[in-house]
Formats: C-alpha cells, sequence, structure tokens
C-alpha cells in the first residue's frame, strides 16, 4: 500500500526479464496502482436520517428509536450487506420430491436468506405491531422496515404476514389461533403443522393466468365439506413467497368469489396438495421465490362471507400497499446515499465529484425527491397507526393518500434509481457496486398490489364512494395554506381537476400526480428541511426544472440538501 485507498502491484527480482534494480526494471516496476476508487460504504448507521427520526418522533412513535437505531446500525455492517448480496446471488431452489420420490414441494434458501428473515422477525417488522398497543406502533414497525434495506426479497413475506393480520380478522376464530403466531418474534422455517411451530409466516395468492388484476375472473373452485372446511381444485398464477406456513387464498365458492386461509400443512401434520409447478425467473426480487401453484383438493378455511372475497382480502392488500410505498421509499434512500458517497471520495478533472456544479444538482434533486417519498410514507403509516385504533378522518385521509402515494413514490422509483447508478459512472453498472440489483427491483412496487393503473382507478373510486376521503385529504394539504405561493397553486390546479369530472378515468394518472404531489408539497413545507421544502416547491410544484433529475433552478442551497443525503461515516 501507498497511501489510502492506493495499492501497488510490483514485478519482484528473479521473475524474469530486467532486473528491479535496472533503469528498465525501475520503469517497469510499477504496473498497476489503484487509487481515487471509493471505499466501501459500510459500518454507518442507516438510521441516521433527520426526516426520518423527526417523522418518528412526529408520528407518535418516538419510543422507539433506539430500537429503530439498533437496527439502523446493523443494516449499515458489511455482515448484513454481504447476507443480501448472497442471498441475490443464490437464489431460491424448488424442490418438488425428496430423495425417495416422495412429494414435498418445498424450495430451498441460502443461509444468508435465513439470517435476513431471522433479523427482521426479531425485531418485529411482519406481524408483531398487531400485539403491541402502543400508540405509535405501526409507525415505529415502518421505520424498521425502511431502514433493513440490505435486500428487498425477504421484506415480501415479512409484509405479507404484516398485512394478512386484518383480512384474518373477519374470521374471528382462525384470528384467535393464528395472529398470536403471526406477530410471535420467533423465525421458525420449515413444513410443520401451523399450531406446532413458534412463529407463522402469511402468504396471498390471487392472481391466476387468465386475470391477472381482474381477480373476480378468477376460476379457482371452492366446495364446502360436511366438516366446515372447503376444497380448492384450481390455480395461481403468480404466489409470492410459496414458502410461507400459510395463505389467504380467492376462490369461487357457490356464494362467488371468497376468501380463505389454506396452510400449506395441515392440523394432523400432513402435507396440503398445494403443488409448487415452478419458480418465476423474475427481473428482480430474485432472493425471493415465487411460484406457479397448482390446488388438488387443498383444504381450506373460510375467511369472511361467501361473495365478500375482494372485501376481505383488500384489507391486506392496503397494507401490502402501504410496504410498496415504505420500500420505493427505502430504496430511493439507499440510491441517493450510495451516490453522495460516490461523489465525496471519487475526483474527476481535478477535484471531487461532489464539489462540481452539475454533479451537486443532480445529487440534490436526487435527494429532494427521497426526502419527500420518506415524510409521505412516515405520514402515511400514522394514518394506518392511527385508523387502526378508531381514528375515522385519519381513515378517510389515507383512503385517497395511499392511492396516491402508492402510484407515485412507486413510479418515481425506478427514474430515481437510474439516475443515481449513473452518478458511479461504468462502476455503477457493475453488479459487484450493489447499483444493478437496486435498479432490478425498483419497477416492482409499482407492479405489485395493483399497477399505476389500478392504483389511479382505485384512488377514483375512493373519491366517488367516499366524498369525505377527498375532504379529509384537503384538509391535511390545507394545513400548509399561505405558506408557499406554488403549494397553495398546485393545491388549487388539483382541486380544479377533480371539479372537472370530463374524461376523469382519462386523466387518472395526471389526478393521481397531482394529488401525491401537493401532499408531499404540504408536509416538506409543514415538516421538513426549508431548503428540501424550497426545491420541491420550485421543482415539482413551481415547474421551475426539466424532466430529468439534475435540472434544479439556480438560487436553491443545495449544499443543505447534499448534507442531508450524505451517509454518517463510520
Amino acid at each position: 500500500m501507498t497511501g489510502p485507498g492506493r495499492t501497488r502491484f510490483c514485478i519482484l527480482p528473479g521473475s524474469g526479464g530486467d532486473p528491479a534494480g535496472s533503469a528498465a526494471g525501475r520503469s517497469r516496476a510499477v504496473t498497476h496502482e489503484v487509487f481515487n476508487q471509493v471505499p466501501p460504504l459500510a459500518g454507518h448507521d442507516v438510521s441516521a436520517e433527520a426526516v426520518l427520526l423527526d417523522g418518528l418522533e412526529r408520528e407518535g412513535a418516538g419510543w422507539a428509536a433506539a430500537e429503530v437505531r439498533e437496527l439502523g446500525r446493523l443494516a449499515g455492517t458489511e455482515r448484513a450487506q454481504e447476507w443480501g448480496r448472497l442471498a441475490n446471488e443464490h437464489p431460491p431452489v424448488l424442490r418438488t420430491h425428496d430423495r425417495y420420490g416422495r412429494r414435498i414441494d418445498e424450495v430451498e434458501f441460502h443461509p444468508a436468506w435465513h439470517e435476513l428473515m431471522d433479523v427482521a422477525v426479531t425485531h418485529g417488522l411482519h406481524g408483531s405491531a398487531w400485539a403491541d398497543e402502543r400508540p405509535g406502533a405501526h409507525v415505529a414497525r415502518a421505520a424498521k422496515f425502511y431502514v433493513w434495506r440490505v435486500d428487498a426479497g425477504h421484506g415480501c413475506p415479512i409484509s405479507m404476514t404484516y398485512a394478512s393480520v386484518p383480512a384474518l380478522r373477519a374470521a374471528p376464530e382462525l384470528a384467535a389461533e393464528y395472529e398470536p403466531l403471526l406477530a410471535a418474534r420467533e423465525y421458525d422455517f420449515g413444513l410443520r403443522a401451523p399450531t406446532a411451530k413458534r412463529g407463522l409466516l402469511a402468504g396471498m395468492s390471487m392472481t391466476e393466468k387468465q386475470g391477472g388484476s381482474d381477480v373476480r375472473a378468477n376460476t379457482t373452485r371452492a366446495e364446502p365439506s360436511p366438516d366446515g372446511t372447503y376444497r380448492l381444485v384450481g390455480h395461481k398464477w403468480f404466489t409470492s413467497a410459496p414458502m410461507c406456513d400459510v395463505f389467504l387464498t380467492l376462490a369461487q365458492a357457490p356464494g362467488g368469489l371468497t376468501c380463505f386461509l389454506v396452510p400449506r400443512v395441515l392440523p394432523d401434520g400432513s402435507l396440503n396438495p398445494l403443488r409448487l409447478m415452478r419458480l418465476k425467473d423474475k427481473l428482480g426480487n430474485r432472493s425471493n421465490a415465487s411460484a406457479e401453484v397448482e390446488y388438488e383438493d387443498a383444504v381450506a378455511w373460510r375467511v369472511g362471507d361467501e361473495g365478500r372475497g375482494v372485501r376481505t382480502i383488500i384489507e391486506m392488500v392496503n397494507m401490502t400497499r402501504l410496504d410498496c410505498v415504505i420500500g420505493a421509499a427505502s430504496g430511493m434512500r439507499l440510491g441517493v446515499t450510495t451516490a453522495v458517497h460516490h461523489a465525496t471520495h471519487r475526483s474527476a478533472f481535478g477535484r471531487p465529484l461532489v464539489e462540481q456544479p452539475l454533479m451537486r444538482n443532480v445529487l440534490a434533486d436526487l435527494a429532494v425527491e427521497s426526502e419527500a417519498a420518506t415524510i409521505t410514507m412516515l405520514r402515511l403509516a400514522g394514518a394506518t397507526d392511527r385508523s387502526v385504533r378508531g381514528d375515522e378522518a385519519e381513515g378517510a385521509f389515507k383512503r385517497l393518500a395511499l392511492a396516491a402515494g402508492k402510484y407515485w413514490i412507486c413510479k418515481r422509483w425506478p427514474a430515481h434509481a437510474a439516475e443515481a447508478l449513473e452518478c458511479l459512472g461504468g462502476n455503477g453498472y457493475v453488479e459487484e457496486s450493489g447499483m444493478p440489483r437496486l435498479f432490478r427491483e425498483s419497477p416492482l412496487n409499482s407492479i405489485w398490489e395493483g399497477s399505476g393503473n389500478v392504483a389511479a382507478l382505485d384512488l377514483l373510486r375512493a373519491m366517488l364512494r367516499e366524498p369525505q376521503a377527498v375532504d379529509a385529504f384537503f384538509d391535511e394539504v390545507g394545513r400548509a395554506g399561505g405558506a408557499d405561493a406554488r403549494l397553495d397553486a398546485a393545491v388549487k390546479e388539483a382541486k380544479d381537476d377533480l371539479a372537472d369530472p370530463a374524461a376523469i378515468e382519462y386523466r387518472a394518472r395526471r389526478v393521481a400526480e397531482r394529488l401525491a404531489l401537493v401532499l408531499q408539497g404540504s408536509l416538506l413545507v409543514r415538516h421538513g428541511h426549508p431548503a428540501v421544502a424550497d426545491a420541491f416547491c420550485a421543482s415539482r410544484l413551481g415547474r421551475d426544472s426539466g424532466a430529468a433529475f439534475g435540472t434544479l433552478p439556480d438560487g436553491l442551497d443545495v449544499g443543505a440538501i447534499i448534507d442531508r443525503a450524505a451517509p454518517e461515516e463510520a
């Protein structure tokens, strides 16, 4: 080594050629010197982020700061990041049969996956918030889900387990039996009867090959049995996390589309005939298994009334949509933090990248988008927490705000990830940087639990069915009234958009985007850093920017914005 970040490789004497002591040998002695390379982004506290910690306190979960910080420090370690890398480089493998030819339909994972899952479960990122009576429990859980960003794939079963509880409560007897296990902080992997395990994971199985998002077109049949259970026959085209213990599944009962609880292992220890046909070969989220499943007279228990399957399972869908927003916000933060870290330690044209004006514009723009997403996801988590505790106004606000946030924040992540990757140049295109994996993950959250069109149309349905949700939304946004003229003008435009019903379905994406932007602007003006709020209102609401990141207008305090995005150095 010849100094920090410098490695020198030499031709040793006696290795052939001119002796190292000769003039010719000295000219060739240094064949390769490594310098101007960025040190690993490891050993820092991922949770050391003002917008996160301030929001945690503001939304009623300040009591959880110590655990959030503990998890954030673990997420920043080289060990945890290596778990994420290994889980993705060694994706799950389907084992349909054991060595003797018996059907087992099991999924095999790399040990790193189990390390990730164990951390997530023991820290309560799954169903534990439902067993915590403290106000802010769901906000605390959201913050932990946000900072544990070392791998997105294992977040899928964690998220679905969290989201399964409110849907399962439509069957009180089943909830009484299973909910304590879904909330238990015990990761207990393996094929055993659910009630024989220390903790459970839950999945969701809705999509069929002929229907996609149109679940009412499902063809899987559910026939009642004399013992009160049902027998399911049919298929599911996309069952994520098929190694979960139980699944909430939609099937056509005699009374119409109905929700069912389907365990992989029956109470007597025998395998329920859920046949895993194959695992999907996906763009990203490769550490997590997603399967095609055939039901061959699978035993199921009804959850909710016959014919009310969509209404029942939508409770689960809405919770997983919240996690789509949290995941996108978390991914944006990882992207901009990595970009700022790179620009701080990498020099070009005689000075560090972070000091160069155009790069500063790009970094600040990425940071503004990240903070807007984070402050919004925290507000949505707060609304979720208060609505499950009976606050009807918060519930009404959430119904509109979550649809708008899910549409817009998830839609912004792929562009954000691409720009953050580009900040690293060619190094960002190389797998070892971690940025290609981040980029491959970024489209998923916009697709999962309803694509952009579905989210935008759900927003319109919420407005039509519950006019009070519109009032609650604009009451929230209006709390920043008069604080920024650009925000006031954007709010007026958004209201005018809703007042014109002509072709509103055609304009649904524009409506969702504008609602999301005014919500983000209002939250930043009231609670965010002044420099971030100013940049957001100028570029996103005042439209003083281009279509790409890095087109912020002059006169902004980009230094303060970039400083807030810089990782806490070890």
